[in-house]
C-alpha cells in the first residue's frame, strides 16, 4: 500500500501531469515582427490570442529581423509584450536575436546571455498566467541552458530546445563551432531525458518546440565547406520517434511557410514516419498564428487551424 501511495504522490508531483484536462488548445507564433510595419500586426495577433481559451502560447523564435540591431531596448519591448499575454507564454530563441547578431555588430554569445537573463529567469513561464516549467539548468552539468525547458499538459510532454536557424550556429567561426558542439550535446541530453520521462509517465504524445527548420528535405544554404548543423538532430528525432511509438509533433519556424506534414522518412522503408508530424509557423511578412487543439481521449489527437480560420469561425 505504501508503494502504491508513493507512486501516486510522485505522479501528482510531476508538473501538470494529473491536474490538466485531456482536451485543450495552445497557440503557435513566431518569426515576427521583423520591422515597424509588422509591429501593429503583431499587436493585433496578441490581442486575438488573448480572446481565445488557450492553455498556453509558444513562440518559436525570431522576435526581430535578421539585420536589425539586437538591442536591449528591443528585447525589453518584446518581453513586455509577451508578459502582457493573459496565457502562459513559452519562448525559445531564434537565430535573428542571437546567432545572427554579428551582422549588426553585436556579440552572439553576449546576446544569448541577455536573452537567458530576460526571458528565461525563474521556473515559471512568461505571461500573466504562469505555467511551471522544468529547466535543463537545474542539472549542474548544463547550468547555462536555461532556455531548454519541459512541461506536462493534458497527458502530453512538451520539450523546448535552443536550435536556431543559420545552420544551428555551425560553420562561421571556431568560437561559434565550439558553442554549437556544447549546445548540441546539451540538446541531445535534454531530448533523450524528455523521451525517457514521457515513457515513464505514459505520455500520449511528445511535442518538441524549437526555432530552426532542420531541413528534412536535405537541401539548404550554409557556409561553403560547413557541415550540416542539423544532421545529428535529425537522426536523434528519428531514433526517438521510432522508439517512442506514439505521436511526436515538432513545432518550428524559420522558413516562414505554414505547413502541417510528415517530413521524417524511415530509412528502412523510405516512407514517412506516420507518428511524426511537423507544424511550421507563419512568418514575416505574413503575421498570423496557429491554434492547435489536442484531444488525448479522442480519435484524432490534433486539430490545427490558422488564426485567420479561427477568426472566421471555421
Amino acid at each position: 500500500m505504501r508503494i502504491v501511495l508513493s507512486l501516486l504522490l510522485a505522479l501528482f508531483a510531476m508538473p501538470g501531469l494529473a491536474q490538466t484536462p485531456a482536451r485543450f488548445a495552445f497557440a503557435i507564433v513566431g518569426d515576427a515582427p521583423y520591422n515597424a510595419l509588422e509591429e501593429p500586426e503583431f499587436a493585433r495577433e496578441l490581442e486575438e490570442i488573448n480572446r481565445e481559451d488557450l492553455a498556453f502560447v509558444v513562440h518559436v523564435g525570431d522576435i526581430k529581423g535578421g539585420a536589425s540591431p539586437c538591442t536591449d531596448a528591443l528585447f525589453v519591448r518584446r518581453l513586455q509584450q509577451f508578459q502582457s499575454v493573459r496565457h502562459p507564454f513559452i519562448y525559445v530563441p531564434g537565430d535573428n536575436e542571437w546567432t545572427d547578431c554579428h551582422r549588426s555588430g553585436s556579440d552572439p554569445l553576449e546576446r544569448l546571455a541577455k536573452l537567458r537573463e530576460l526571458f528565461h529567469a525563474g521556473d515559471d513561464s512568461l505571461g500573466a498566467r504562469k505555467l511551471r516549467v522544468e529547466r535543463q539548468s537545474a542539472d549542474p552539468g548544463y547550468a547555462e541552458y536555461r532556455e531548454n525547458v519541459r512541461w506536462n499538459f493534458g497527458g502530453a510532454l512538451f520539450i523546448g530546445l535552443n536550435v536556431p536557424g543559420s545552420n544551428n550556429n555551425l560553420g562561421r567561426t571556431p568560437q561559434m563551432d565550439a558553442e554549437y558542439a556544447r549546445r548540441s550535446a546539451a540538446n541531445a541530453a535534454w531530448l533523450a531525458e524528455g523521451f525517457d520521462r514521457a515513457k515513464q509517465q505514459g505520455a500520449v504524445a511528445v511535442f518538441i518546440v524549437m526555432q530552426a527548420d532542420p531541413h528534412f528535405e536535405g537541401s539548404f544554404r550554409r557556409p561553403p565547406g560547413a557541415a550540416d548543423g542539423y544532421a545529428a538532430l535529425r537522426q536523434e528525432l528519428l531514433a526517438h520517434t521510432l522508439a517512442f511509438g506514439k505521436p511526436v509533433i515538432l513545432v518550428h519556424g524559420d522558413t516562414h511557410r505554414y505547413r502541417v506534414d510528415h517530413p521524417l522518412l524511415d530509412p528502412a522503408s523510405q516512407k514517412p514516419v506516420e507518428n511524426f508530424t511537423r507544424i511550421e509557423s507563419f512568418g514575416s511578412p505574413l503575421v498570423d498564428w496557429i491554434r492547435v487543439g489536442v484531444d488525448a481521449a479522442g480519435p484524432n489527437l490534433l486539430g490545427v487551424k490558422t488564426g485567420t480560420e479561427v477568426n472566421a469561425g471555421k
